[in-house]
């Protein structure tokens, strides 16, 4: 049975900020210490999406070279610092509208195990880390990463209420991932690419705000737009898939990196695809919302994704 005024959470409920088996040790065990505290407040769980920093060197066919890598490598743990920080500050300006929420209440700011002061403290630390990385990989990256801390911030503070917008705004910072790791490794993004990477940001996201609105709990405490219907939401990832798998085909039949080992590169647009339709039917099945979770939790999703990492990778290095 559970403690008293604690209701149980439904499995539906955790949203994609959500801190897995972190956030239960957090529910149900005493207070943490603060090293683990300010762990969980950084979200380590979401440094997965800082991987796109790998995406353009590795579709420029040059991810084998060592410098190249490392360089990939630095800004990947410079966009680790840096996004941590801005989940902090996220925590903090939300610490009251989280501590209503069923979840939400049991994140570290929230609940009190991670007072202000060190919260603040955490995030300068992290945040002048991770722009000493940045300033090590040159200008540009550093100004792609300051775009980032300044569109994270104005999201919080003011575009989060703001329905389509705040879909946009969401999209745009993984799309600063994607195009930072290009700049971090000298690597010219294709135009392909960036429409890819935009549409298919705008697709998880839509997604994501359509299992807010529809596995959302009556008088769910949020700070999100209240003005999305599932039918809105289920156009806008429609409309992103098509532009998605139309930009990855023509990237397949066209792009000089496609025909190292010929036919390869088209066939990955098969399990590509097939992918999109998978992750779009546990959408709409009410089964998850956040991308890790789908993917964590469906075996055929998993099973395409690796369907297409291999066509991907032959098709882009087997000849090399």
């Amino acid at each position: 049975m559970a403690p008293a005024g604690r209701a149980r959470v439904p499995e539906a409920a955790l949203e994609p900020g959500g801190l897995g088996t972190a956030l239960e040790r957090v529910r149900s065990a005493r207070p943490p210490r603060l090293p683990t505290a300010v762990f969980v407040a950084c979200r380590p769980k979401q440094w997965v999406k800082n991987l796109l920093v790998f995406a353009a060197p590795a579709a420029s066919g040059m991810i084998r070279d060592e410098e190249v890598l490392a360089r990939a490598g630095l800004a990947f743990a410079a966009f680790c610092l840096v996004s941590s920080a801005m989940y902090i500050v996220n925590d903090l300006i939300d610490r009251e509208h989280d501590a209503r929420h069923p979840v939400k209440r049991f994140r570290p700011i929230a609940s009190g195990a991670l007072s202000t002061r060190a919260a603040v403290a955490a995030a300068a630390i992290l945040l002048v880390a991770g722009g000493a990385a940045a300033g090590v990989l040159g200008w540009r990256f550093a100004a792609a990463v300051g775009a980032y801390v300044v569109l994270t911030v104005s999201y919080s503070l003011w575009l989060k209420p703001v329905a389509v917008v705040d879909i946009g705004a969401v999209a745009l910072g993984f799309v600063i991932r994607a195009v930072a790791g290009g700049l971090a490794t000298g690597v010219s993004a294709s135009q392909w690419f960036l429409i890819l990477t935009s549409f298919l940001s705008l697709f998880v996201v839509a997604g994501k705000r359509y299992a807010d609105v529809t596995l959302a709990e009556p008088g769910l405490a949020t700070r999100g737009p209240v003005d999305y219907t599932p039918g809105f939401l289920r156009f806008v990832w429609t409309m992103s898939a098509a532009v998605s798998v139309s930009a990855y085909c023509l990237w397949a039949f066209s792009s000089p990196q496609a025909v190292h080992t010929p036919g390869w590169a088209q066939v990955s647009a098969i399990p590509f695809v097939l992918a999109i339709l998978r992750y779009a039917l546990v959408l709409e099945s009410g089964r998850a919302g956040a991308p890790e979770e789908i993917l964590i939790g469906d075996r055929p999703l998993q099973i395409l994704a690796a369907a297409w990492v291999v066509t991907y990778l032959v098709g882009v290095y087997g000849g090399g």
